[in-house]
C-alpha cells in the first residue's frame, strides 16, 4: 500500500449509510424533486449530487489527526474526529440524520402508522447551500493541505455532476468529454451559470418567449380545439393494412386510457350499420359503460390479430409493411384537461383534417427543409447496438422517429431558432448572446425526447413516457403526441428556464455572506452583470476531446481526478446521443460550430464495449470489443496519471455488476500505474429507476480511491501468496458495509474494490496457473475477484443457515441466489459465477436437476410446481410427492411447498411426518434459510412471492423452531441485473 501525503479523508472514511440514503432520496421520482442539472438535458448516467460532493471532498480533505486540529485551532470543526466527520456531512448538505429518518419511516410503514411530520427534518442535501463562513473555512483547510486551492478534474464528465459540485464549492474545475452533446450540456450547466448566474434568467425568458410565440403562431392551425378546451396529448397507434380484408389494423397491446377507480378505455369500431369500415373509428368509454375487455388489444409478442376477421397477422408481415413505408399512425384518443382534471375524448373530423393538413405541409416543405438544413437528412448509422428498436420497423433516418405533425413541430422550431440567432446577436453583448442561444437551443432536446414515435402513454401516472425512459430506441406500438403550440414549446421553455435558474441560484447561494438573500437582478439591455453582486470566485475550463489525450492539461496539474467513466457495455452513449446530435447540429451548431463539425458523435473513440464495431468478425466480436474497452481505459488512466500531481488522488466511480467489466477496469487501472487504496459502496440508484425495472432495485456505485504506484514491487508475488489477504479484505468489507445498510448483490459488489486493492499494492502479481506454454503469466483481476466472491458466499451461507449445519450444494445455490439477488431471475453469467463460487456447480447440471430454467441470457429459479417429476421420471432430483427420501434438501422443501399449495397445509404436514422432516436438522436449516432469504414482501395484503407465504404458514403451524422475520413492504423485483 502506498503512503503518500497528504493522506485524504476518503482513504480512511466516507459516510456510506448517510450517502446511500440521501442519494436514494435525491433520485426519488418525485415531480420537482430532481436536481435541475438532471433535467437540463437528457443524459444517461449522472451520479447523485450529494454522492459526487462527498467523493470530491473526500479526496481533497486531509484525514483527521490531532496535528490537523493543532495547525488550524480556530476552526471548531477540526477539534475532534467526530466533529470533523459531522462537518463533511454539513459540507455536502446533509443537515440532519438520514439514518434515523429512514428508520422512523420504515417503522411507520411496518406498523401502519401515519407520521405527523416528515421524518427528514431538512431539505434534500443538494438544495442546502453553504454560507461564506463555511466555504472560507473549507478553502483554508484545503490551502493548508495542498499549498493552494486544489484543482479538480473529471475527464469523462458526461452529465456533469462531479465537476458541478466542485465548481459550486469554488474549486478550480476542469471538465472534459469526448461527446459533443455532453460537452454542450457541460457548457450550459457549468460554464454559463458560473459566468452569469441568475441575471441571465430574464433574458432566457424574454428571448425564449419570442421563440415560442413565433413558432406557436405558425403551428396553431394544425392543432384545432373546441371552445374552452385544452388538449394536452394525442394518443396514436401504429397501424398496418390487414393482408386479407384490406382494413386498417391499429397495433395496440390494450385499449386502456386510465385505470383505477375512474377507468377509461378506447373502443375500436370496425362496423357501422352492418357495413364494414376500412378505417376504424373510436369511442371513449367510461366506468361501468366499459362492456368489453380493454386488456385485449390487437397485438402481443410481435403478432397481431385482425379485428375484421379475427385471424392472425404474422410478425414478419408487420415488419415488411413497416420497412416498405406502409406503416401509418391512427389517432385513437385525445387527452384534455378541464377544471375537473384530466379527461379523454374520441378524435373528431377536425382532428383528422388537421393531421392530413400537417402531412401535406411536411411533404411540400421537405425538399426545402433538407436543402436549408432544417430537418436532418442523415441515415441512422448501420453500425449499431440498438437496431431492434427501430430498423426492424422501417426507421432508418433520424427524421423517421417522428410522425408528420411531430416533424412539422420540430422543423418549425429549428427555422424560428435559426431566424432568432442574428436578432439576439444584434441585441446583446456577443458573449452573452451566444450563451443565451446555447441555453435556448437545449429546449429542442426536451421537445425531441417527449414528442416522438418512441414515446408512450403511462396509463398509471397519466403522463407521457419519454423516448429514453429506458436506455434504448425501443419501438412502441402506440405513441403520444405533445401539442406543439400551447403545450410542448411553452413547457420546454418553462423547463429550461426553471432548470437554468436553479442551477445558477445554487451556485450563487453557495459562499454568499450570511444566509442567502435574493440578489439584485440588475442587468442592462446588453445582458451585462451588475458589478455590485458578490460571489466567491469560480473557475471552470471545459473541453471536448479524447480523455486519453488531454492536450490542454499540463503534467502534474490536477490534485483530485474524480471521474465517472463509461460503464463497459451498459450504455452506448454516442449511439443514443446521435438522436439529439442530428438535430442540435442544425441549431446549437450555429452557436458552437466547433462542437458539431462532424456528421455524428465520435463512436470509434468512445471507451465502451461496442460489439457492433466488430460485427464483421463474427464470434470474436465480443472478445475484441472487451479488449478494445480495456485498451482505451488503460490509455485514459495513463493520461490521468500524467496530469495528476505526484501526491494527487484518483477516484473512480464505477457502477457495474459484470465481472468482465471489473476485470477490464481493474486491469486498466493497475497497468496504467495505480494502486487502489480503498473503496466505498454507495447506493446511488433510485429503487424505481425505470431502466432498472424488473431488475435488482438496489444498485451501488463503488468509489475506488487510488494513488500513483510509487514503484513496482521487487518481490515476485503469486495469487496463492495473496489469497488469504484477499479473503480477509473481502470479509472485512462485507462485515463493515453490511452495518452501513449495504446488502444483497451490492454487498457482494463491495468486496471487489478491496480485492483489487490487495493485488494492485503488490503488483506485479502472477497467476497460480501458467499460460498454455507453461510460462508464468500476469494475474487477471477476475481471478482475485473470484476469491472475494467465494468468501462472501461462505459468510452469507453462515448467516443464513449457521456454521454447523450441513446442506448440499444444490440447496446452497438456491439459498444464496435468493439471499444475494433478492429475485427469481438473473443473468446467465451471474448464475454461472455464483454456481462456481458455491461449489463448482455447472448451470447445465442445475437445469437438469430442475433447480433453474435457462432462458435467453438469463437463468430463473423454478417454482415448486415447475419442478414436479411426473410418472416414470427417475431423475434423482425434483419435486416428488411419493418419494421415500431425497438426496437434496431443497427437493424435500419444494415438495412440501408443492403439496401445501395443491392439497393444503394438513397434507403437507402428513408428508413431513411420513419422512420425519419436522425433526430433520438439514430440512429445518433449509427452511430457516429460505425464510430469511426470500423477500417477504406483501402488497395490499398479498404475498408477492407465493413461496414466502407458504413458508410463513408452514413454519407458523408446524415448525415452531423456525423464526420468521418481519414482513417487508413495497415493490419486489423479478429479474436480477448482471452481478459478477
Amino acid at each position: 500500500m502506498n503512503h503518500i501525503e497528504p493522506r485524504v479523508l476518503s482513504e480512511d472514511w466516507l459516510p456510506v449509510a448517510e450517502l446511500s440514503i440521501e442519494s436514494r432520496r435525491e433520485a426519488a421520482p418525485i415531480p420537482g424533486q430532481f436536481p435541475k442539472l438532471k433535467t437540463l438535458h437528457q443524459w444517461w448516467a449522472r451520479r447523485p449530487i450529494v454522492a459526487s460532493a462527498a467523493t470530491v471532498l473526500g479526496g481533497l480533505l486531509p484525514a483527521w489527526s490531532p496535528n490537523l486540529a493543532a495547525r488550524i485551532p480556530d476552526i471548531p470543526e477540526l477539534r475532534s474526529e467526530k466533529a470533523y466527520r459531522r462537518w463533511l456531512l454539513h459540507l455536502v448538505g446533509i443537515w440532519g440524520d438520514p439514518v434515523e429518518a429512514k428508520r422512523l419511516s420504515q417503522e411507520a410503514k411496518a406498523t401502519g402508522t401515519k407520521l405527523k411530520s416528515n421524518p427528514y427534518t431538512y431539505r434534500p442535501a443538494f438544495k442546502n447551500s453553504l454560507d461564506e463562513i463555511s466555504v472560507r473555512a473549507l478553502h483554508r483547510v484545503l490551502e493548508e493541505t495542498w499549498g493552494r486551492l486544489p484543482v479538480v478534474a473529471d475527464v469523462t464528465a458526461g452529465g456533469g455532476s462531479i465537476p458541478w459540485t466542485a465548481l459550486r464549492l469554488g474549486l478550480p474545475t476542469y471538465a472534459n468529454d469526448l461527446n459533443s452533446v455532453a460537452t454542450s450540456v457541460l457548457i450550459a450547466g457549468l460554464e454559463i451559470p458560473a459566468t452569469h448566474g441568475t441575471v441571465l434568467t430574464p433574458l432566457l425568458r424574454k428571448w425564449g418567449g419570442v421563440l415560442v410565440e413565433r413558432a406557436s403562431k405558425r403551428l396553431e392551425s394544425f392543432f384545432p380545439k373546441a371552445p374552452h378546451e385544452k388538449v394536452t396529448n394525442y394518443l396514436f397507434a401504429h397501424a398496418i393494412t390487414c393482408p386479407r380484408t384490406g382494413g386498417l389494423v391499429p397495433l395496440t397491446p390494450d385499449w386502456w386510457l386510465r385505470k383505477g377507480d375512474k377507468p377509461v378505455a378506447a373502443r375500436m369500431v370496425t362496423e357501422v350499420g352492418g357495413a364494414q369500415l376500412t378505417t376504424p373509428r373510436f369511442e371513449v368509454v367510461h366506468g361501468i359503460d366499459i362492456d368489453f375487455d380493454p386488456n385485449k388489444g390487437t397485438i402481443a409478442g410481435g403478432r397481431a390479430v385482425s379485428p375484421y376477421d379475427n385471424l392472425a397477422i404474422d410478425g414478419g408481415y408487420i415488419k415488411d409493411e413497416a420497412k416498405a413505408g406502409r406503416m401509418v399512425s391512427v389517432l385513437y384518443a385525445v387527452v384534455t384537461k378541464t377544471t375537473n382534471g384530466r379527461s379523454f375524448r374520441a378524435p373528431t373530423d377536425a382532428d383528422l383534417t388537421a393531421l392530413a393538413a400537417a402531412q401535406e405541409e411536411v411533404e411540400a416543405c421537405m425538399p426545402r427543409w433538407h436543402a436549408d438544413g432544417v430537418v436532418p437528412a442523415a441515415e441512422i448509422p448501420t453500425t449499431s447496438n440498438y437496431d431492434r428498436g427501430h430498423r426492424m420497423y422501417g426507421i432508418s433516418k433520424w427524421a423517421d422517429f417522428f410522425s408528420p405533425r411531430q416533424l412539422l413541430t420540430h422543423a418549425v422550431f429549428v427555422e424560428e431558432f435559426q431566424r432568432l440567432v442574428p436578432e439576439v446577436r444584434g441585441a446583446l453583448d456577443p458573449r452573452v448572446a451566444d450563451h443565451v442561444l446555447t441555453e435556448l437551443a437545449l429546449m429542442q432536446a426536451k421537445a425531441l425526447n417527449y414528442n416522438a414515435r418512441q414515446t408512450s402513454w403511462n396509463v398509471n401516472r397519466q403522463s407521457t413516457r419519454s423516448v429514453f425512459e429506458k436506455h434504448n430506441f425501443a419501438f412502441k406500438w402506440t405513441f403520444v403526441e405533445f401539442p406543439g403550440p400551447e403545450e410542448l414549446l411553452p413547457w420546454c421553455l418553462s423547463q429550461l428556464v426553471d432548470a437554468y435558474d436553479e442551477i445558477a441560484r445554487l451556485l450563487e447561494e453557495t459562499g454568499r455572506p450570511g444566509a442567502y438573500h435574493e440578489i439584485a437582478r440588475l442587468v442592462d439591455e446588453t445582458g451585462r452583470r451588475d458589478p455590485s453582486s458578490r460571489n466567491i470566485p469560480r473557475s471552470v475550463h471545459i473541453t471536448r476531446g479524447n480523455a486519453a489525450d488531454l492536450t490542454t492539461l499540463p503534467a502534474r496539474s490536477v490534485d483530485h481526478l474524480c471521474m465517472d467513466p463509461p460503464y463497459y457495455a451498459n450504455v452506448m452513449y454516442s449511439e443514443l446521443s446521435n438522436f439529439f446530435y442530428a438535430w442540435e447540429r442544425l441549431t446549437l451548431g450555429l452557436v458552437r460550430p466547433d462542437l458539431f463539425r462532424e456528421e455524428s458523435t465520435d463512436v470509434d473513440n468512445e471507451a465502451v464495449t461496442n460489439q457492433a464495431r466488430f460485427g464483421a468478425l463474427g464470434r470474436r466480436k465480443k472478445e475484441l470489443a472487451d479488449l478494445d474497452y480495456e485498451a482505451k481505459m488503460e490509455a485514459i488512466f495513463a493520461e490521468c496519471r500524467r496530469v495528476m500531481s505526484d501526491n494527487g488522488v484518483l477516484t473512480v466511480m464505477f457502477t457495474n455488476k459484470d465481472a468482465r467489466a471489473w476485470d477490464a477496469l481493474g486491469s486498466a487501472l493497475i497497468t496504467a500505474g495505480f494502486v487502489v487504496q480503498t473503496s466505498w459502496p454507495v447506493a446511488t440508484e433510485s429503487e424505481s429507476s425505470s431502466h432498472q425495472a424488473n431488475k435488482n432495485a438496489a444498485e451501488s456505485t463503488i468509489m475506488l480511491v487510488c494513488r500513483k504506484r510509487e514503484s513496482a514491487s521487487t518481490v515476485k508475488s503469486f495469487l496463492d501468496d495473496l489469497a488469504a489477504d484477499i479473503r480477509a479484505a473481502a470479509r472485512n468489507a462485507s462485515t463493515r458495509f453490511a452495518e452501513d445498510g449495504i446488502d444483497g448483490v451490492d454487498l457482494m459488489l463491495s468486496t471487489y474494490g478491496p480485492a483489487l486493492s490487495v493485488i494492485s499494492s503488490h503488483w506485479p502479481v502472477y497467476s497460480s496457473t501458467p499460460d498454455e506454454s507453461g510460462r508464468e503469466r500476469l494475474l487477471r483481476p477476475e481471478e482475485a475477484l473470484d476469491i472475494a466472491r467465494q468468501e462472501v458466499v461462505r459468510l452469507r451461507r453462515s448467516r443464513l443457515v449457521g456454521k454447523a449445519a450441513q446442506v448440499d450444494d444444490y440447496t446452497d445455490f438456491v439459498l444464496l441466489a435468493w439471499d444475494i439477488f433478492r429475485a427469481r431471475e438473473f443473468t446467465f453469467d451471474t448464475a454461472r459465477l455464483l454456481a462456481l463460487a458455491v461449489g463448482g456447480l455447472r448451470i447445465d447440471d442445475l437445469a437438469k436437476a430442475k433447480i433453474v430454467k435457462i432462458g435467453n441470457g438469463t437463468v430463473a429459479l423454478l417454482e415448486p410446481k415447475d419442478r414436479l417429476r411426473r410418472g416414470g421420471d427417475s431423475a434423482p432430483s425434483g419435486v416428488k410427492p411419493v418419494a421415500p427420501k431425497f438426496d437434496y434438501v431443497i427437493d424435500a422443501v419444494d415438495t412440501t411447498l408443492y403439496i401445501a399449495a395443491e392439497d393444503g397445509m394438513p397434507a403437507a404436514k402428513q408428508f413431513m411426518d411420513r419422512l420425519g422432516l419436522t425433526g430433520n436438522a438439514a430440512f429445518l436449516t433449509a427452511v430457516q434459510g429460505l425464510v430469511n432469504a426470500i423477500p417477504r414482501t406483501k402488497i395490499k395484503g398479498s404475498w408477492v412471492i407465493p413461496q414466502a407465504g407458504l413458508l410463513d404458514t408452514l413454519a407458523t403451524l408446524y415448525l415452531p423452531s423456525i423464526v420468521c422475520p418481519a414482513e417487508e413492504f413495497g415493490p419486489v423485483v423479478s429479474e436480477q441485473e448482471r452481478l459478477f
